[in-house]
């Protein structure tokens, strides 16, 4: 059944864009999926998966969506129609339709006209194929709740009539960045919580696919790279029960495979000399990944990238990752200078207050530095991080300031 389930997840994206494009309406191609779907289940675990799932699940999903043509819309006319330009567009190329009709159905899911929330919704729904409780439980709202989500998504497309589309040449830089968004998103959401490991490969998968589909976009092929050096490294964090930093992590748990394939995506990325916010941030990582030990960091390199990545993108949370840079490059005096300057900013933010108490620690001003990680664990999200912060505090409140 797990063979069933992920020949079907991978190819319900397709399946639904081709129907859509071919329909004209997306919830009857949902639908007509969904049932193609059932039917997979109850056939295919006697019948083998198809060599082509995602062929078998649009050819199934058709004859499905022609039987509600036939009895909710103009009747047999209607249907014979449809089935001639279906029959005409299934004897055409094998890749191209599949390969537009997915970046349409993209597109639309993360059109700017919804809101960040349904866009992410519709996407894991409709390209992923989660089913509704899957896609509510990666965001803690019950099913009905997300169902009542999807169901607004996908009236605001209707009603506000969203094209279904790839946007234009002058459109796509500022469209593609709303895509890019969402998918990195998906798979912060599972950085969060451990146990919410299968959007990380949703969006890694996910990701792989646009760089099928837009193979010459460097943010692209950035935010997969991205991806991937952030992953490798998930081994040594600790999991739920504990939260290990960088610094003290396990190198030899790291996914060398996945260290190698970002790498080579970075270097080739910065080949181009175009570099974007994705590729700037998978360059820092594949930074830290390059050396066999903390200590052998390349700061100062590190530092150059952040500066690069702060005029492009100059947000408190990089203004944050760039002190913390600056730090070990220049020492902690200097980084805990920037790091006041965005108290105001991100003071709600956990890991401003973690990174004073390190510093701080360091200098020695110990009692500050215990508030500080204190601080930091009434704000965190997981409980591995308030375990971590909270113990932090302690050992340090044992500890005592240094003598002056």
């Amino acid at each position: 059944m797990d063979d069933v389930e992920r020949a079907f997840r991978e190819a319900h994206g397709q399946a639904v864009a081709t129907l859509t494009r071919l329909f004209g309406d997306l919830s009857l191609a949902e639908d007509a999926v969904q049932d193609a779907f059932v039917t997979a289940m109850d056939r295919w675990p006697h019948d083998g998966v198809p060599r082509n799932p995602a062929g078998w699940i649009v050819t199934t999903a058709r004859h499905r969506a022609l039987d509600v043509v036939r009895r909710n819309r103009r009747g047999r006319e209607l249907a014979e129609e449809l089935a001639a330009g279906l029959l005409r567009d299934l004897s055409g190329s094998d890749t191209d339709p599949p390969r537009d009709d997915q970046l349409r159905l993209i597109f639309t899911c993360c059109h700017p006209a919804l809101r960040p929330e349904h866009q992410v919704a519709l996407t894991l729904r409709l390209i992923a194929g989660l089913t509704v409780a899957e896609v509510a439980s990666a965001f803690l709202v019950s099913e009905e709740a997300m169902a009542k989500r999807l169901v607004r998504a996908k009236y605001k497309i209707k009603a506000a009539r969203i094209p279904y589309r790839v946007p234009g040449d002058t459109e796509l830089p500022g469209r593609l960045r709303a895509v890019l968004s969402v998918l990195y998103l998906i798979y912060n959401a599972g950085a969060d919580d451990p146990a919410r490991s299968d959007l990380r490969a949703e969006a890694i998968r996910l990701t792989r696919l646009m760089v099928k589909l837009m193979p010459d976009d460097p943010e692209v092929l950035g935010l997969l790279a991205l991806m991937l050096l952030n992953e490798a490294r998930v081994p040594a964090r600790g999991g739920s029960a504990e939260l290990i930093l960088l610094k003290d992590q396990d190198r030899s748990l790291w996914d060398s495979s996945m260290i190698a394939e970002g790498q080579a995506l970075v270097l080739s990325c910065i080949r181009r000399r175009q570099l974007g916010p994705y590729q700037l941030q998978a360059a820092i990582q594949a930074l830290h990944c390059a050396s066999p030990r903390y200590d052998e960091t390349d700061w100062a390199a590190i530092v150059r990238f952040y500066d690069r990545l702060l005029a492009v993108t100059p947000t408190p949370v990089v203004a944050l990752n760039r002190a913390v840079a600056v730090a070990e490059r220049d020492g902690p005096a200097v980084g805990l200078s920037l790091l006041d300057e965005l108290c105001d900013e991100l003071a709600g933010y956990h890991l401003l207050h973690a990174a004073r108490g390190s510093m701080l620690h360091r200098l020695g001003r110990r009692s500050e530095a215990a508030a500080a990680y204190a601080r930091a664990a009434t704000l965190a999200r997981t409980s591995s991080e308030v375990q971590f912060l909270s113990r932090q505090s302690r050992t340090i409140s044992q500890e005592g300031d240094a003598p002056g």
